[in-house]
């Protein structure tokens, strides 16, 4: 139900039989868990978008030398980073598969992908570090240059927030472990999904900031007006 209709109800008024708006709707539409979820991307893109643009802004100082664009750079050939891509879109592809088949009430072999999903994530999380000790070994530690540490920080953030969703994932797995309802387990299972999906469109976003070279983060910054 759209938020103009639930505004303009009449509930004062009688509805005629099995015409109630609110039994007309499917109970899908009255997840509070969506609707806070909902909440939440938005909250997160924001804070990634105030770290994009300070990081823009950062750039146009004379001490910010972008991580690609030069063959000597780390990134100007991020090989490594697409891999670590590769990883996280098979965790987000097996998320989707989970859900596929919980909704066709297969919860077994939708706990395995889920599982699956799992493994990959924390493969790629792994992957990540294995990129900071080679950025670090290469010299471009925290406090090197500007675009370094953003690069710590930023993926980092991220790291964070795919933490978050595995420890959200332990609640998903108690329900298929106490055998509850397919409904329960997909309601859930969607949920996840979801953020899983979000958080990978995240990482394509910040792979193509982090690696882009000087004059492209110049463009970006003097479309943004700085």
């Amino acid at each position: 139900m759209s938020i103009f209709s639930k505004l303009t109800e009449k509930p004062w008024l009688a509805q005629p039989e099995g015409m109630d708006p609110s039994l007309l709707q499917p109970a899908a539409t009255y997840w509070p868990a969506r609707t806070a979820l909902r909440f939440f991307l938005a909250t997160v893109t924001v804070i990634f978008l105030l770290f994009i643009m300070t990081m823009l802004g950062r750039s146009q100082m004379g001490d910010f030398h972008a991580l690609a664009g030069e063959p000597w750079l780390p990134f100007d050939r991020p090989v490594q980073l697409w891999w670590n891509t590769g990883i996280l879109l098979l965790s987000s592809l097996a998320m989707q598969v989970g859900l596929w088949l919980a909704r066709k009430d297969q919860l077994q072999a939708s706990l395995l992908a889920v599982m699956l999903a799992v493994l990959f994530v924390l493969g790629f999380m792994l992957a990540q570090w294995y990129v900071w000790q080679q950025l670090a070994l290469a010299g471009f530690g925290l406090t090197t240059n500007p675009a370094s540490s953003y690069f710590y920080l930023l993926t980092a953030v991220h790291l964070a927030h795919l933490f978050g969703g595995v420890v959200a994932l332990g609640g998903l797995l108690q329900r298929y472990w106490r055998r509850q309802s397919s409904d329960k387990v997909v309601a859930s299972l969607a949920l996840c999904t979801t953020y899983w999906h979000y958080l990978f469109g995240i990482w394509l976003v910040l792979f193509a900031l982090l690696t882009s070279s000087a004059g492209t983060i110049d463009s970006l910054a003097a479309l943004c007006g700085f």
